[in-house]
Order: structure tokens, then C-alpha cells, then sequence
């Protein structure tokens, strides 16, 4: 199995920036301590209300780090020319609502399908790699070849909802569903990454799935952050990673 790159979402550096406005503290800096330790790249979410990350953030960040940057972002017209104006190493297309604190489930890329074509085929023509937060099934799997995205990202949050409850059974059903789908997109081939909800404690069956390229982790890496410092929180879960490979 090769090296399983680790993403970064920095999101939630902003969010405590936000909280009190101001610039403190800057996820920049976050960013370029990933940069330091290791990390593979840095993923951040420009959502609709600027709730964390601000436009200015993703000029900075580019600048700061060499680090690939991974935009996640909704499929809407303002979202798209913010992408083309940056050229990100890539943008993740999630499914956003006003009213969610996180990203619930994922895209439904087979009903959006006639919305997505013409976003997915704009970002791919700009040089920016078109990725698809996606649920681990057939049809979204379809779905994203249709689409022609070259990277999907399958939404681990069940299977990090049923490890918090000790549910065995669905956690078991919940890892297959990921390692079938991360060998059915390597088969069509397209790169399978993961996250959601990923912890020091369920990272590692996730991680040993051997067609899985890339997790991206944020909220857990953030909050752990505050007790061990960012540096350490992002090498234990690198330690992890590569152990579990």
C-alpha cells in the first residue's frame, strides 16, 4: 500500500477567529504549521455565510504554504468564480444548508446531476481537480463517473456515529460499504478519500482500507489542538495513519 496523504481542514481555526473577531487566532498560521509537520495539504470550506473561513483567507493561505490547497464548496455561481479567481489544487463539492453546524451527508450527485455538469466541467477546464463529497454507494459512485470527477471523497460520519455509540454491527456495515466503494472507484479509476468525523480512536480501519489515498480531518485535529498544540495533534494522527499501512 502506498503513503496515505493527510488533509487538513483548518475551518475551525477561523471559527474561534470569528468568535471574537478580529484576526486571532489566524488559520495562516494553522497552515503553515501543517506545512511544518508533515501534513499533505490543506483543505478549507468557503461556505455561503463566512461563518469560518473569509474570502481573503484563501489568497493568504496559498501564499503562505506550497501545501496543495482543497476548497470545498457548494455548487453555486458565486462559489464557482471564487474557485476559478484562486485556482485551487482542487475543489471538493459538498452539499451545504444555512441551518447545518457541519456538513450533513453527503452530495446527492445523482439527483443534482444536470446542476453539477456544467460547474464540474468549468473547474476541470481551469486546471482545478474536481472532487465530490459523496455517501459510500453505487449510485453516487455512478453518479461521480458520469460526472467525470477524478476524486471522490466518501463521508465517513456514520461510521464515526456508530463507533460514539458503541454499534458494532453498523460499524462493521459501515466500513465495508467504504472498502467496497474505494475498490469500485479504483476499478472505474477514480482516487477514493475519506473523512468526516475521523478521531484517534476509529482513524485507523478507515486508514487501512488500501484504495483510500487521502483523509482530510479538521474538527477533531482542531479541538485536540487546544490541549496538545496543532504540531502534536497532527503527529500522532500521521503516527496513526501510517501505522495502520
Amino acid at each position: 500500500m502506498g503513503r496515505l496523504r493527510l488533509g487538513v481542514n483548518i475551518d475551525h481555526v477561523a471559527t474561534i477567529r470569528n468568535a471574537r473577531g478580529g484576526d486571532h487566532p489566524d488559520p495562516v498560521r494553522a497552515a503553515e504549521i501543517v506545512a511544518r509537520v508533515g501534513g499533505d495539504g490543506i483543505t478549507a470550506h468557503l461556505r455561503e455565510d463566512r461563518r469560518h473561513i473569509r474570502d481573503e483567507d484563501l489568497r493568504r493561505i496559498q501564499e503562505a504554504t506550497d501545501l496543495p490547497l482543497n476548497l470545498e464548496m457548494a455548487a453555486t455561481e458565486e462559489m464557482l468564480a471564487i474557485a476559478l479567481a484562486h485556482k485551487p489544487h482542487a475543489a471538493c463539492i459538498v452539499p451545504e444548508k444555512r441551518e447545518e453546524r457541519t456538513t450533513e451527508g453527503g452530495l446527492d450527485a445523482a439527483g443534482l446531476h444536470n446542476q453539477l455538469a456544467p460547474i464540474c466541467a468549468r473547474l476541470a477546464d481551469a486546471g482545478i481537480r474536481v472532487s465530490l463529497f459523496i455517501e459510500a454507494s453505487e449510485k453516487q459512485l455512478e453518479a461521480a463517473m458520469r460526472l467525470g470527477a477524478p476524486v471522490v471523497e466518501f463521508h465517513t460520519g456514520e461510521y464515526a456515529h456508530a463507533w460514539i455509540d458503541g454499534d458494532r454491527e453498523k460499524v462493521a456495515r459501515e466500513l465495508k460499504r467504504v472498502t467496497d466503494m474505494a475498490a469500485l472507484a479504483v476499478k472505474n479509476g477514480i482516487e477514493p478519500h475519506a473523512g468526516h468525523g475521523l478521531t484517534y480512536e476509529n482513524v485507523q480501519p478507515i486508514a487501512a482500507i488500501p484504495q483510500i489515498a487521502e483523509l482530510n480531518i479538521g474538527h477533531y485535529l482542531i479541538g485536540e489542538a487546544v490541549f496538545v498544540g496543532l504540531e502534536n495533534a497532527v503527529l500522532r494522527m500521521r503516527e496513526l495513519m501510517d501505522a495502520a499501512r
